[in-house]
C-alpha cells in the first residue's frame, strides 16, 4: 500500500481548500474569495484499496502586511519541511505571476517531488493553457505538471493515480474511520466564519474569530452555540445587520452546512461579542474554557 503526506501549497485564493474538499468528497476546509481564508493546518485523509494519503491544506503564502500574515506564512513553511510530495497550485486563468514565483522560491529547495497543478482550467482556452505549461517548464523541473479544475473535478482521478506512484510503500498511519485532525467543534465554528467571509468579504477583517461555546448532541438533533468575536463595535453592527438580518442569514446557511456534515438536524444559536484588545480576547476565551492558558 502507498502511504504518505501530501502538502497543498500556493498563494492565497488559488483553490487549495476547494481541491482538498474535492479530493476527500466532503466539506472539510472552508472556502471564500477572501484572501487567506484558511488559518489552520488542516489534514484530510484519503483512503482506497491502494493508498492512504494524508492531504494537508495550508494557509496561502503571500507577502505579509500584518502580524497574522506572518504567522500564517510561518505555519506553511514549517509544514512543508516533512512531506512526501508538494502540490504547488497556481490559478491558470490568472497565469503564473510574481506571487506564484515568490511561493516557488520558498519551496523549490525542499527535498521532495513538487507537482505543479494548474487549477481553474475550466475558465481557460486550450491554447492559453498550453502557453502556461510551456512557461512553467522553464521555471523549474517539476516532477509533474497537471492541469485540473478543483471545482469541476476535472483530472482529479488522474492526479490521484499519478500521486500514488510517488508515495512510499508502508502500513496505514491512521485507522479507516479517521477523517481529519480537526475536531467537529472546530468545523462547526468554521462553517459560521465561512458564511461571514462569503457575505461580508472585505468588510470583515481577519481579526474575526468564531468559537463553539456549547455543543450538545442528542439522538436526532444537535444544539450548537457559536460565539463570534470581533475587536470593533461598528463591525459588530455590520455582522448583526439591520434587525439581525445578516446574522440570521449567516446562521441559516451555516446550519445547512452543519446538517449536511453531521447528517442530523441542527439547532444553531449565534451571538457577537466585541473585545477590543487581543490580550483581553485571549483572557476571555480562557475563562470560557475555549482556549488553554499559555
Amino acid at each position: 500500500m502507498r502511504v504518505g503526506f501530501v502538502t497543498l501549497v500556493g498563494r492565497a485564493n488559488v483553490g487549495k481548500s476547494t481541491l482538498l474538499n474535492t479530493l476527500l468528497n466532503m466539506h472539510l476546509a472552508i472556502t471564500s474569495s477572501v484572501a487567506s481564508t484558511t488559518r489552520n493546518i488542516i489534514q484530510g485523509i484519503y483512503q482506497d484499496s491502494e493508498a492512504q494519503i494524508i492531504f494537508v491544506d495550508t494557509p496561502g503564502i503571500h507577502k505579509p502586511t500584518h502580524q497574522l500574515g506572518k504567522v500564517l506564512n510561518k505555519k506553511t513553511y514549517q509544514n512543508v519541511e516533512d512531506t512526501d510530495v508538494i502540490l504547488f497550485l497556481v490559478d491558470a486563468k490568472s497565469g503564473i505571476g510574481k506571487g506564484d514565483l515568490f511561493v516557488l522560491n520558498k519551496i523549490k529547495e525542499k527535498n521532495c517531488p513538487i507537482f505543479l497543478l494548474l487549477n481553474k482550467i475550466d475558465k481557460l482556452k486550450k491554447e492559453d493553457l498550453l502557453k502556461i505549461i510551456d512557461q512553467a517548464k522553464d521555471l523549474y523541473p517539476f516532477e509533474e505538471i497537471i492541469p485540473i479544475s478543483a471545482l469541476k473535478k476535472d483530472n482529479i482521478h488522474s492526479l490521484l493515480t499519478t500521486l500514488k506512484k510517488y508515495l512510499p510503500q508502508g502500513e496505514k498511519i491512521f485507522d479507516d474511520d479517521y477523517l481529519t485532525n480537526v475536531s467537529t467543534r472546530f468545523l462547526m465554528a468554521e462553517f459560521v466564519r465561512e458564511q461571514l467571509m462569503i457575505r461580508l468579504k472585505d468588510e470583515i477583517p481577519h481579526s474575526i474569530t468564531c468559537y463553539v461555546e456549547s455543543y450538545q448532541e442528542e439522538e436526532d438533533i444537535v444544539h450548537i452555540q457559536v460565539l463570534i468575536v470581533t475587536d470593533r463595535e461598528n463591525l459588530k453592527k455590520i455582522i448583526i445587520g439591520k434587525n439581525g438580518s445578516m446574522l440570521k442569514a449567516v446562521g441559516k446557511s451555516a446550519r445547512a452546512e452543519m446538517e449536511k456534515f453531521l447528517s442530523k438536524k441542527v439547532y444553531l444559536k449565534t451571538y457577537v461579542k466585541t473585545i477590543h484588545n487581543w490580550r483581553d480576547q485571549e483572557k476571555y476565551l480562557v475563562e470560557l474554557g475555549l482556549k488553554e492558558d499559555e
